[in-house]
């Protein structure tokens, strides 16, 4: 009550405080770094990540690219060769001319050295930065090299992605969180008692918001999936907590005239209510930082940190804008539109054995669909980018002329023989898929001497550590194809360099196909797990834990399940975070009606009644719950361009729709028919025993 009593005497300072702090909050969104590589989240010790660090290193190469070039004269090329080479940060490139002296003929070279960088009218070079795929060095480089060239020209490989997707993602990002925050207010103001209500609590949440992103500068960087999820998430996981505390100091008003006091018994309200809530959606989300592939951290602490600044923003910022504006709030309220709904009610208990069956029968198929969909997600992020952008018609050019899909690359011993690594080339060549292994050795031989070759070249491709080959495959990174190319490949370096390390795109991706795989299995445990202990806490039961988990996990299935049955592929990072977020999120609805089934069962209601009173007095804030979820989150998946970020939202606003479904129908049958179990299993509420209940969620209103 001590700080309740505070936000109301203080309630000018503290907004004023909250506006001081978005100057350093801006700054601090502003300088904090975007990640766009789903790369760099592999643990460290993976050989392929090592690999990469190896090369970086010993040969000062990171990223890498190929550039296509049409119908441009050999003069020309080698003209733009010298142009990119003095491109800042760019630390070689690669023609065939490479491979020879200025004045000696490149018709000596082998036709598969030729063939490698020509085919027709294209011709290709490779090109290698001394900086990695994602830094904001190789993106300025990448940006320059295309003024430089002409629309003859196309630049491939996952740092021209990361530059598209960084452009892609800084355009769309304004305007889907204006659609946010549009329909967000739109379905409060429908659902609530006011209109200028929606706009208070989303002042309210965007001071907390931009609180939230701007001390995301601590950790460094984020990905560009937290920062695109982030703001929607919170304002859509937080509004409840503003709904609760409106509706609170609407009730208080009638028992005190004095509109502070009504405040400070509505905030010490909301702050028991909010904490107890808040506390399964912030499990959720530290549940995704078990995950070893470290994106899952990322999302996980940030939206965690934005439900706590959601919490305390309900308690001080809202209450103290609510006050200050309290006039004109309280002459522009309305009806709310939701209608009574204890008829609703009533017949979903008359008809509990019907939904108990449908329970029954959505499990198999559910369950089935879920499974198959995990089967058929996509790693491939550039294969789900817009096909207009540039680096995915620069992809598809250089499959097309030159039967290109990945490109891997090898670390071998320097002090191999010779004749070991010509053998170990062409027992790679002979891997399916694969177009040509090119290194030294490509070129070295009876027609070509040593001595010819340039030094920049052998210093490119061999230091006093490690050899550099370049594998040309003809299979797209991510396919099962490429994987299986990948395994057979690792295991002929091996035979001949048990230190030998193979790198690359498709290399990584397996890797993170192989870590996401099982980080699903120990998040989704953990989450079910921590869920679980809350839920046996604030109920004091071992029945009502595993039931209410039941419904959520059986709204999740379907969610996750429909894709499979639609002919949709997900994005990999879907199924975990949806899961997590799901279950943490929407199952307070079903903790809400629980906890009033309870309170109406200590009551003395008989069972029918209980769960029929309790179902239509929170029927209202489960709808109001579910469709803000639903409303923040829709707008964003109908217009986002790039897929993972449509995909997760359309999946959130599903998965709202879905679980309130579930609760409203499923969860009420299901109490129902456990009555007896759940009375004798739960403290205090055995028959025939003197009781009271206290439960932590004492609220009705929302959640």
């Amino acid at each position: 009550m001590r700080l309740a009593k505070g936000v109301v005497k203080f309630r000018v300072p503290i907004l004023i405080i909250v506006l001081v702090l978005m100057i350093p909050s801006v700054l601090g969104m502003v300088k904090t770094r975007i990640n766009y590589d789903m790369l760099t989240y592999l643990p460290e010790d993976m050989e392929t990540v090592i690999g990469q660090d190896e090369l970086l290193e010993d040969f000062g190469k990171g990223a890498f690219s190929f550039i296509l070039l049409e119908d441009m004269p050999n003069e020309d090329v080698k003209e733009l060769k010298s142009k990119i080479e003095n491109v800042n940060h760019v630390e070689s490139v690669i023609w065939y001319d490479s491979f020879v002296e200025g004045d000696i003929p490149m018709e000596i070279l082998p036709d598969e050295v030729y063939d490698a960088f020509n085919n027709e009218d294209t011709t290709m070079m490779a090109v290698f930065f001394d900086t990695s795929t994602s830094a904001d060095e190789t993106i300025t480089a990448i940006k320059e090299i295309r003024s430089m060239t002409t629309k003859q020209a196309y630049i491939t490989g996952m740092s021209a992605m990361v530059t598209d997707l960084k452009d892609l993602c800084e355009r769309e990002e304004p305007i889907y969180v204006g659609i946010a925050v549009v329909l967000a207010a739109v379905a409060m103001m429908v659902l609530l008692d006011g209109f200028l209500v929606p706009i208070i609590f989303l002042v309210s949440i965007a001071l907390m918001i931009l609180l939230n992103m701007g001390t995301n500068i601590f950790l460094g960087e984020i990905s560009y999936i937290t920062k695109a999820l982030s703001a929607v998430l919170q304002l859509a996981v937080t509004m409840d907590y503003s709904i609760f505390l409106w509706h609170s100091y609407n009730e208080k008003r009638l028992d005190y005239s004095d509109k502070n006091e009504a405040m400070k018994h509505a905030i010490s309200e909301t702050m028991t209510a909010v904490a107890g809530s808040s506390i399964t959606t912030i499990a959720g989300f530290i549940a995704l930082c078990f995950m070893s592939y470290t994106l899952g951290a990322d999302l996980g602490i940030v939206m965690a940190k934005g439900v706590v600044l959601g919490v305390i923003g309900s308690v001080t910022v809202l209450p103290s804008l609510i006050l200050v504006f309290d006039k004109p709030l309280q002459k522009t309220r309305h009806k709310s539109l939701l209608a009574d709904m204890n008829g609703l009610a009533g017949k979903v208990v008359k008809l509990f054995p019907i939904f108990v069956v449908i329970f029954a029968v959505l499990i198999p198929p559910s369950y089935y669909g879920y499974k198959q969909t995990n089967e058929e997600l996509y790693y491939d992020m550039i294969s789900s980018l817009p096909e207009d952008l540039e680096v995915v018609i620069a992809n598809s050019k250089l499959s097309e002329d030159f039967d290109v899909a990945s490109t891997h690359m090898v670390l071998v011993d320097a002090d191999l023989e010779d004749s070991e690594v010509r053998d170990m080339m062409d027992e790679m060549e002979a891997v399916d898929g694969v177009d040509y292994v090119l290194g030294l050795e490509s070129v070295i031989g009876s027609q070509v001497p040593e001595a010819i070759i340039p030094d920049e070249m052998k210093e490119l491709l061999q230091s006093d550590e490690w050899e550099l080959l370049l594998i040309n495959s003809e299979y797209s990174a991510a396919s099962d194809e490429v994987n299986a190319q990948i395994d057979s490949l690792n295991t002929i370096l091996k035979r001949y360099d048990s230190n030998g390390l193979l790198i690359g795109e498709a290399p990584c991706m397996k890797d993170m196909i192989d870590t996401t795989a099982h980080d699903f299995q120990v998040v989704n445990t953990v989450s079910i797990i921590a869920i679980f202990i809350i839920i046996l806490l604030v109920e004091r039961s071992l029945i009502l834990p595993v039931i209410l988990i039941a419904v959520i996990e059986l709204a999740i299935f379907i969610n996750l399940g429909l894709p499979h049955f639609m002919g949709q592929s997900l994005p990999f990072i879907a199924p975990v975070c949806i899961s997590t977020i799901q279950l943490g999120a929407t199952v307070d609805y079903a903790i809400l009606l629980t906890t009033k089934y309870k309170a109406e069962t200590l009551a003395g209601k008989d069972r029918n009644q209980a769960v029929k009173d309790a179902l239509s007095s929170t029927i209202p804030s489960i709808l109001v719950s579910g469709f803000g979820l639903f409303a923040a989150t829709f707008g964003v998946a109908v217009y986002s361009e790039i897929d993972i970020i449509s995909s997760l939202c359309m999946l959130l606003a599903r998965g709202a729709i879905v679980s309130m479904l579930c609760v409203i129908f499923l969860l009420p049958a299901l109490l129902t028919l456990c009555d007896k179990l759940i009375k004798m299993t739960t403290l205090g509420m055995r028959p025939g025993k003197e009781r009271t209940h206290k439960g932590v969620f004492h609220h009705e209103q929302t959640i």
